[in-house]
């Protein structure tokens, strides 16, 4: 490699790791506002709600709902869905949780009230499994059954919202683990498809 090349490369990786820095900042920024911001109205909703997807919960639940009210082609969602968690939860705690370890946000440090908190994992904090579940369920069974979309969609961005609202995780885990999520749905679906028949 000549001198200018290696200058190349170390401009390149210089200007990386500025725009992660600067990420890494509007990121904290961006906590520190949602922890600043009053809502009383809301605060206990959210800790419910971040409570009730722990483990999945809330999305068995529906799948359940789904296969009960929804006979076979509803059944069917469900499972896609339950797969597509599968998916995600392996691909962000088995790997990607592993990879970064990146350190929990301090709810005390950052102010975040107290009836807004739940339980902090003992896990790394990034991307979200919350999110990533979320929007892996949601995603599945939306392809599968589009009229869901909206409600399931809009249940899954509310969930990854309470993570960072309760002050368990920051802004950048949320959207990266609802990346993950919707990103295992979509690449599960067409093997979903085969084995459960659409």
């Amino acid at each position: 490699m000549s001198g200018t090349d290696g200058g190349r490369v170390a401009r390149i990786k210089r200007s990386g790791s500025e725009v992660v820095r600067e990420l890494e900042t509007l990121d904290q920024n961006v906590y520190a506002a949602i922890a600043a911001t009053d809502t009383p109205s809301l605060d206990r909703s959210l800790a419910h709600l971040s409570n009730a997807a722990n483990k999945s919960g809330i999305w068995f639940g529906t799948a359940a709902v789904l296969a009960i009210a929804g006979g076979a082609q509803g059944r069917r969602a469900g499972l896609a869905g339950l797969a597509a968690i599968g998916v995600a939860s392996a691909v962000v705690n088995l790997g990607l949780k592993h990879v970064w370890r990146r350190r929990r946000p301090d709810p005390l440090g950052a102010g975040v009230p107290d009836r807004r908190h739940v339980h902090m994992p003992d896990s790394t904090s990034f991307p979200s499994g919350h999110s990533a579940s979320a929007f892996a369920f949601a995603t599945a069974v939306s392809l599968r059954e589009p009229v869901l979309g909206v409600p399931l969609l809009g249940l899954a961005g509310a969930v990854a919202y309470s993570r960072v609202h309760t002050g368990v995780h920051y802004p950048g885990d949320v959207v990266v683990g609802s990346l993950v999520g919707v990103a295992a749905a979509t690449l599960t679906a067409p093997v979903t498809d085969r084995i459960l028949g659409r």
